[in-house]
């Protein structure tokens, strides 16, 4: 599962009744759970007393997955995950890791059946790595199946061997987390299978494990080699994972005590951590410091004006000297540097900070964008919603430079109407409820008025 490498993240055991055993864990009774009934999964913990909770949920691809708090012990947590077709998985873990396990199960389409080797996924047809790369675009984890990987179901272990008369299951008043079992697991399995349930998934399509050319022993790497994969020391590294940091991934295998990824999953969180970093190729070194362009533009831009404003003006040079420096003076000088700052951000020309025409224009596109996704055909409406964002730009293009803003909203008001037919009362009375923002700095008067002159001219004057 979706977890760090702290062992307490981990599933502790496998309900008696689960169709896909987890490799290694134990197996706990579970007749006290109703494991065929999500809502009766739910209403086992939810609201019945304090430290208990439940909750279910139906799965995209189908299905359910379902939480609860043992009623017994408080400690741990059941997870139910069912799929109509690939039966259920029963898994038992310590309770405050109940719920971001059964979010991971439903918040993705298709959602997961199970989770194996340290986040590897399965969805009844197709094995994929740990979910890391963000795509802000479609607002989800791109998918990224594993190449030549075979799933290794129940049938094929017990061909292996395993002894049922040896294999123990464990009651949920005597079960110890973390305590190691008393024999084989694959004893274990053996019990858990001639323990199954007539009408239960068949034991070849009972999944148990994923196995992959990238997951082989020899291809794993060290903390040392995904530090070095990643771009940092490997003591950054350790302390990302012991202070739970920067979405370390689960290791793949814990080979004599110490953790191993496959080589895909470090490539996978370093391409995730350069995504999130994307401004650093961008970075300049102004004055010694690194620094966004932009900044470095705007620093060296009133570097240079500042300097002739304070040395090469004879008038406030003089002010150098001893006698000129009194608060007065300090004061006088303030206040002219900031006039150049406030008549730079947003001026006429698009030679200041802000290119004021470019913005008017982005605004304007952007309300025209919104007002033809909430056209109805079928329906006329009095007025079209402005998202905060949007509206809180107009406002600032207001308040920092009105010409632009009345002649963006002279140029919206005419492309609503002919490009979109919106009546151009209707849009005037979009742009006026939508800049009535609590965050405004400018006074409604003052609105109202600027309104009044920038919306269409009245036929008739009065009107």
């Amino acid at each position: 599962m979706p977890a760090d490498e702290h062992p307490e993240n981990h599933p502790v055991a496998n309900g008696l009744r689960t169709d896909h055993p987890i490799p290694d864990l134990p197996f706990v009774d579970d007749s006290h759970i109703p494991v065929d009934d999500s809502e009766a999964i739910e209403a086992i913990g939810r609201n019945r007393g304090e430290g208990m909770w439940g909750r279910e949920d139906r799965c995209p691809g189908g299905g359910w997955t379902a939480f609860t708090t043992d009623p017994v012990r408080h400690d741990l947590a059941w997870t139910v995950r069912w799929h109509p077709g690939r039966g259920r998985s029963v898994t038992l873990w310590r309770d405050d890791c109940a719920a971001p396990v059964h979010d991971a199960m439903w918040l993705r389409d298709p959602a997961p059946l199970l989770f194996r080797v340290g986040g590897y996924w399965y969805d009844g047809a197709t094995w994929y790595r740990p979910a890391q790369v963000w795509d802000p675009a479609s607002e989800e984890y791109v998918r990224r199946p594993v190449p030549m990987a075979v799933t290794v179901t129940a049938a094929e272990l017990l061909k292996v061997g395993g002894d049922a008369g040896r294999g123990t299951v464990a009651t949920i008043t005597e079960f110890s987390p973390g305590s190691p079992g008393p024999g084989r697991w694959a004893d274990d399995l053996a019990l858990w299978a001639a323990r199954r349930q007539v009408g239960a998934l068949p034991l070849a399509e009972c999944v148990v494990n994923v196995t992959a050319p990238e997951l082989a022993g020899d291809r794993l790497v060290s903390a040392t080699e995904l530090a070095a994969i990643g771009g940092i020391a490997p003591s950054t590294l350790r302390a990302y994972i012991s202070r739970g940091e920067e979405q370390v991934p689960e290791p793949q295998a814990v080979i004599g005590g110490r953790s191993a990824w496959s080589r895909p999953v470090a490539e996978e969180w370093a391409e995730q951590r350069r995504r999130e970093n994307a401004a650093e190729t961008v970075a300049v070194n102004h004055g010694g410091a690194d620094m966004h362009p932009g900044t470095a533009e705007v620093c060296g831009r009133f570097e240079r004006i500042f300097y002739s404003a304070l040395w090469e003006n004879p008038g406030r040079r003089k002010r150098w000297a001893l006698r000129w420096r009194d608060q007065a003076a300090v004061r006088d000088i303030a206040a002219g540097l900031a006039w150049y700052v406030a008549a730079d951000v947003a001026p006429s020309t698009d030679r200041g900070i802000v290119p004021a025409a470019d913005l008017a224009d982005t605004i304007r596109h952007a309300i025209l964008h919104e007002f033809a996704v909430q056209q109805d055909p079928g329906r006329e409406s009095p007025f079209y919603g402005i998202t905060a964002p949007v509206a809180r730009m107009l406002d600032w293009l207001i308040r920092h430079n009105p010409d632009s803003a009345q002649r963006a909203i002279g140029e919206l008001i005419g492309d609503a109407e002919r490009g979109l037919e919106i009546p151009r009362e209707v849009t005037e009375r979009s742009l006026r409820l939508s800049l009535d923002l609590p965050s405004s700095k400018l006074d409604a008067e003052r609105r109202r008025e600027f309104l009044s002159r920038a919306f269409t001219p009245q036929a008739t004057p009065g009107d």
